[in-house]
């Protein structure tokens, strides 16, 4: 769902927004995304039971915020003065290359084989989908940006997986207010055209959905999955976006399509019928995230009786070794 609402934005725009310029067009989506979640917070501030944000998330928060929120597009910005389309949009694949990479590397996050294969047929189908063989090629300092701006988002990615057991809503807010209100200074100081009132109102509403919703499912994915394989999910999002191109927008896809698609199918069903399983110890642990009582993992005692009644509080893990499939999620980040 995350990809097919981050998908659906670049058809969406085309249809609604007309020539918007790149910088306002960024502080407006990201101003939507974080206002939004903040007016849906105020509607519904007691009906959460997400863990909130500790002191110790805060380092995560804000690196997430200025690598992927605002360095990232500041530094494609500058890159695609430079950079033909093609090689562009070839490059902005390694955002999936970077995430795996960073959250294997640095993280220790588990990745078999079948994972591996995953991502490299995912991100296959994306760049054979970006291809063009009428566009102009070549490689410059400005394609070498755009392969930074994709690491600044897998160094985002990979530091929201680290407090993708918070509230979700919270932490896309802040992203978005922050980032946005930051793009919105750039507006001024790089003398872009400011949008009229409706274009604002199109695209904040767009935001909200394409970029805030959007990130938060794709933490809760990650809460569950990790952060390469909820990336190579993710990575759909190109073919959504033809998809819906075709039906708003009666652009019809070329060959390529399919036989990228295909590519992208097989690659997601290697994911799917990933069987992770073996003998592993839970080290003691201490953290505060949203849970219930009916699985292996929550063995503490309540006063009241609210064993499968979704909860959210500090909490201890006692030393445990036992074996089942599993996923990299919150609880099963072990080495391997």
């Amino acid at each position: 769902m995350a990809a097919v609402l981050f998908g659906a934005s670049a058809p969406i725009a085309k249809l609604l927004l007309g020539d918007v310029e790149p910088i306002p067009m960024a502080s407006f989506l990201y101003l939507g995304s974080g206002f939004g979640l903040l007016i849906y917070r105020l509607i519904n501030k007691h009906s959460g039971v997400e863990a909130k944000i500790a002191r110790t998330d805060v380092k995560w928060l804000l690196g997430a915020i200025f690598a992927g929120g605002v360095f990232a597009p500041i530094v494609l910005m500058f890159s695609l003065r430079n950079t033909s389309a093609s090689t562009a949009s070839l490059l902005l694949n390694f955002e999936t290359v970077a995430t795996t990479l960073m959250a294997v590397i640095i993280f220790k996050e588990a990745i078999g084989k079948r994972i591996w294969t995953a991502v490299v047929l995912i991100t296959g189908a994306s760049i054979l989908l970006s291809l063009d063989f009428k566009g102009e090629w070549g490689f410059s300092f400005g394609a070498l940006g755009v392969l930074l701006a994709c690491a600044l988002w897998g160094i985002d990615n990979n530091f929201t997986r680290n407090i993708s057991a918070k509230d979700p809503i919270t932490t896309v807010m802040l992203k978005g207010i922050v980032a946005g209100g930051f793009s919105l200074m750039l507006i001024f100081f790089t003398n872009s055209n400011f949008p009229n009132v409706k274009e604002i109102l199109e695209i904040m509403t767009l935001g909200f959905f394409s970029y805030g919703l959007s990130i938060v499912l794709f933490i809760f994915a990650m809460r569950d999955l990790g952060a390469s394989r909820t990336s190579a999910f993710f990575s759909s999002a190109p073919f959504i976006g033809v998809l819906l191109s075709f039906a708003i927008l009666r652009e019809f896809p070329n060959y390529m399509f399919y036989i990228a698609l295909s590519i992208m199918v097989f690659g997601v069903v290697l994911i799917l019928l990933e069987q992770h399983g073996h003998k592993h110890l839970h080290e003691q642990v201490e953290h505060d995230h949203r849970h219930r009582h009916d699985d292996e993992h929550h063995m503490h005692v309540h006063d009241e009786d609210n064993n499968v009644i979704e909860h959210s509080h500090l909490h201890i893990h006692e030393p445990v070794e036992h074996s089942h499939k599993h996923t990299p999620d919150i609880h099963h980040r072990h080495k391997h």
